[in-house]
């Protein structure tokens, strides 16, 4: 175990390494969530009727982290995808290096990227009016929420990337996580949308991950939406593993 965790963390500082050698790529993940969130509250804010009585910008904070999130960890499925691609596994393999560790080094360094992303938005957030009521153990509690989607995100990235047989094949794979959350509560209230939608963004895994973390940044009664939100993160994330572990199998065979 210890042997495993070390090369985990060795791979990872590998993986932060090529991020910074690929600027334009970490560079577009963290500016785009940031230029959405600036057109949304700038061009389409005064128009949308939210109906929680705060401004915009509060309301839209959420979606945006979540967004944020789906957009860095699309990374983590074009980092895997190359590697297999390069052949770097196999001489990862002739050092008794296995799967799991490969896999979860490159997850290590998306929940890096992430969290650098993360405090880009809300600093951006906070300059363009973003003004939370959380207490201590709510602020704390949406950060819980937001690592475990983060870390379900890129586990399901690191699967995708072992899928796909180029890394343009893998970053197209994941668009489907960066679109979760336009169909849900992150931007409009579903309420807003067409009803044959409602089921849909009512019960797809970012909506109660949103509502949680909407809820507890602002203060306000969550219910049972933060354990839901737990419940999808913690399906997704041992799908991923499952799903990971057979792939890595057959790739490397």
């Amino acid at each position: 175990m210890s042997d495993a965790l070390s090369a985990a963390g060795v791979l990872a500082g590998r993986g932060i390494r090529i991020s910074r050698r690929n600027l334009d790529a970490v560079l577009t993940s963290m500016l785009l969530p940031v230029m959405l969130m600036l057109v949304f509250v700038y061009f389409f804010g005064g128009a949308i009727d939210t109906g929680t009585g705060t401004r915009y910008v509060t309301y839209v904070v959420p979606g945006v982290l979540v967004l944020c999130a789906g957009f860095g960890a699309a990374g983590t499925a074009v980092s895997v995808s190359e590697d297999m691609r390069r052949g770097v596994v196999d001489r990862f393999r002739t050092l008794d290096v296995g799967g799991t560790p490969f896999l979860a080094g490159h997850v290590a360094a998306s929940l890096a990227r992430n969290l650098l992303s993360t405090a880009l938005v809300l600093g951006v957030a906070f300059l363009i009016g973003f003004r939370p009521a959380a207490s201590p153990g709510g602020l704390l509690a949406a950060v819980g929420l937001l690592l475990a989607f983060i870390t379900a995100v890129s586990w399901l990235s690191a699967a995708a990337g072992l899928v796909a047989r180029t890394p343009e094949a893998a970053g197209a794979v994941t668009f489907l996580m960066m679109f979760l959350p336009y169909p849900s509560s992150a931007f409009v209230p579903i309420d807003s949308m067409p009803g044959w939608l409602h089921g849909f963004a009512g019960h797809q895994p970012v909506t109660p991950l949103i509502e949680s973390m909407r809820g507890l940044l602002l203060g306000l009664p969550v219910g049972n939406a933060p354990w839901i939100a737990l419940a999808w993160c913690a399906g997704l994330c041992a799908l991923a593993l499952a799903v990971a572990g057979v792939l890595f199998r057959r790739r490397t065979r």
